[in-house]
């Protein structure tokens, strides 16, 4: 009987208990209503959208990776004195356009030696093992224009490196000193630590007077050889050798009306 009073007492406490618990409870509130943001896919700059600069067909079948590359690095490297950069706004380029290049070309022949001189319209080489070269000027303001002039002595390779000017456009040429052979480039040579290959990288993606490309020249037998040369729709302006068989250029491009520059890397000799 005590027993079950005791139960008897206890058994609305028990009950008042939940009742308690859930009175205590803060009360639900609604969430606010917080819209969802869709966010718009990123979009890559300009440039990656531009495979075409990528890649660069060497042979048949053999694709060239071109990859971006830092400009502090390119900076860093040595260009060759006879490589000229490119006018930095289009009032430069003409002003260098009405240049008379004989007033540097003078200074340059004071320390060429008796091996290359210029008597008048005549600029003169005398190679060792072959007769004596005579490269005429022909100032004239039609397609027969032709005016050669001397930009340095490349002993390294053994060669004399000569700028031609041609009525629109021109090229550069190397002469041996040997044997007076003649060999006609695509733009100023830049040669590899070890000596013995050379690159050709020339921009003129604007006024397509000159070919835009480059060209790989090989050293081992003692002459130029090329091995091979592409035309390209961009350019490529002052090669440097990282290595002895990896170059960094800047490559001009044209997009949106204007030449854009990026630098980049390409391994040139397999």
């Amino acid at each position: 009987m005590f027993r079950f009073r005791n139960a008897a007492a206890a058994l609305p406490l028990a009950l008042a208990l939940p009742a308690c618990s859930l009175r205590m409870q803060p009360a639900e509130k609604p969430r606010p209503n917080i819209p969802v943001l869709t966010l718009p896919p990123p979009v890559p700059p300009r440039i990656y959208k531009l495979g075409r600069l990528d890649t660069l067909m060497q042979l048949p079948g053999r694709v060239l990776g071109i990859y971006p590359a830092a400009r502090p690095v390119y900076e860093q490297l040595s260009s060759p004195t006879w490589v000229v950069a490119k006018p930095a706004s289009d009032e430069e380029q003409n002003e260098e356009s009405f240049l008379d290049f004989t007033v540097e070309e003078r200074q340059r022949l004071v320390k060429a030696g008796p091996q290359v001189t210029r008597t008048g319209r005549i600029l003169h080489l005398r190679p060792t093992k072959a007769p004596a070269l005579r490269l005429t000027n022909n100032p004239v303001d039609d397609e027969r224009n032709i005016a050669y002039e001397y930009v340095a002595a490349l002993p390294e390779i053994r060669q004399w490196l000569l700028s031609v000017h041609l009525y629109e456009g021109g090229y550069y040429m190397l002469v041996d000193q040997r044997t007076g052979r003649r060999t006609q480039l695509m733009a100023a040579p830049v040669i590899a630590p070890d000596g013995r290959h050379f690159v050709c990288g020339n921009s003129d993606v604007l006024a397509r007077f000159e070919p835009s490309g480059l060209q790989l020249w090989s050293l081992d037998e003692g002459a130029p050889r090329l091995l091979w040369e592409r035309q390209t729709e961009w350019g490529c302006t002052q090669p440097r050798w990282l290595d002895n068989r990896t170059i960094l250029f800047e490559q001009d491009f044209f997009d949106k009306g204007d030449v854009d520059t990026r630098v980049v890397r390409l391994q040139i000799v397999p």
